[in-house]
């Protein structure tokens, strides 16, 4: 009898998993059109957070025949590679075409037995301390590394009886329903706060085009200030401590030193390729990447907060140049237009909507730390559930 971490009750009993599954199953001889849609699920398509495929794709059988892993209907999916093992991403896989499916290479697939519920192994997977496990299983490289099958095949998994499985899993489904339904209002929350901080900016400043009060008028960027591009840094050069800043296309991506900063003074930096048209203020000293670009000079009439904030409500990124990574350039940030008041307005103005922003970063934070919440009552049920407490 296998011996497992902790004592079940009557009439359970601790199994290897290799003894209820079959890990990674060969795939038989299929008799398929070439030309025949089949499911197709890439790592993308398995929603983390609900442990569901949510955004299946069809494919040729031609496409997709050798080189990707095979399942079929009611195994479960495991992500083997870092970080979707750690995140979670797991599925029992279900609504295939003719039952068989095709995914990542990056899964293995679990196909249970007569003994074990699909729901009563994905559930299993989906605890915190047996991804933990796995994780210390990890062979390969950095960023890299794998679950090996050698582990799955002789990890324990307790077993009760069938209708017992039956029973807890539809108790957990139920409990689970729950916790969706408060993640559900969790993000509307979230939504809700970002819907007000938008608002706030459209109520703050005037639509282009439109006629201004008395001391303001419209300029140009270019009228306001000068832009840089920022330089290349290598990523090796990026760490979690050093004495000067750096920042690209999407505000601090890490730490330098050794380098002769950019930037002297705090200012703004732009997303200039891939999220191009993120607003954000820099603090000096400070390196900025060649992914944005930077305020070098702006005329002494103009509050930097203001510029910035103005800025992030133009939405300079909504019309980037395609390619490879979208991107923007300094000419197009030249051309939009701002609405500028006096600068005593303008300080007003920061100074209102920064105590709108530690509101709305309250709530945020909030939701934050209900999401925390929420993940460990999740592993609370199941824990409880897999020790006959539910």
């Amino acid at each position: 009898m296998t011996e497992g971490p902790y004592k079940l009750p009557d009439g359970w009993r601790w199994v290897r998993l290799g003894e209820v599954c079959q890990i990674n199953p060969r795939r038989p001889r299929l008799n398929i059109d070439p030309t025949e849609e089949v499911t197709f699920v890439p790592m993308s398509a398995v929603d983390a957070e609900l442990g569901v495929i949510s955004l299946p794709e069809t494919r040729p059988f031609s496409v997709v025949k050798t080189g990707y892993t095979y399942f079929e209907e009611n195994d479960v999916l495991f992500a083997k590679i870092t970080p979707c093992m750690e995140n979670g991403k797991s599925a029992v896989a279900r609504g295939l075409l003719k039952n068989i499916g095709f995914g990542s290479t990056e899964f293995h697939v679990l196909r249970p037995s007569s003994l074990v519920l699909s729901e009563w192994i994905w559930l299993y997977v989906r605890k915190k301390d047996f991804r933990e496990s796995a994780r210390a299983a990890f062979r390969g490289g950095v960023g890299q590394q794998r679950v090996p099958a050698e582990f799955l095949q002789e990890a324990c998994v307790p077993l009760p009886p069938f209708n017992e499985q039956q029973r807890i899993v539809a108790r957990v489904e139920a409990l689970m329903d729950q916790v969706r339904e408060a993640r559900r209002l969790r993000k509307e929350a979230r939504e809700d706060a970002e819907r007000f901080w938008q608002a706030t900016l459209a109520e703050v400043f005037p639509r282009p085009g439109t006629d201004l009060s008395s001391g303001w008028r419209w300029v140009k960027l270019g009228e306001v200030f000068v832009l840089r591009n920022g330089k290349f840094i290598r990523k090796s050069r990026l760490g979690n401590s050093g004495d000067i800043r750096v920042y690209g296309s999407n505000g601090l991506i890490g730490y330098t030193r050794g380098v002769e900063p950019i930037i002297h003074t705090n200012t703004i930096v732009i997303g200039r390729v891939g999220t191009c048209g993120a607003v954000n203020i820099a603090l000096a000293p400070s390196w900025v990447s060649d992914n944005a670009m930077y305020v070098c000079e702006w005329l002494t009439d103009c509050d930097l907060s203001y510029i910035a904030l103005a800025l992030q409500h133009s939405n300079l990124g909504a019309f980037p140049k395609q390619g490879a990574q979208p991107s923007i350039s300094q000419s197009e940030v030249y051309q939009r237009f701002i609405p500028l008041p006096s600068l005593e307005e303008q300080r007003r103005i920061v100074a209102y909507l920064e105590a709108v922003r530690e509101k709305v970063k309250a709530l945020k934070e909030g939701q934050v730390q209900t999401e925390a919440e929420l993940q460990r009552l999740e592993q609370s049920i199941l824990d409880s559930a897999f020790r006959g407490e539910l």
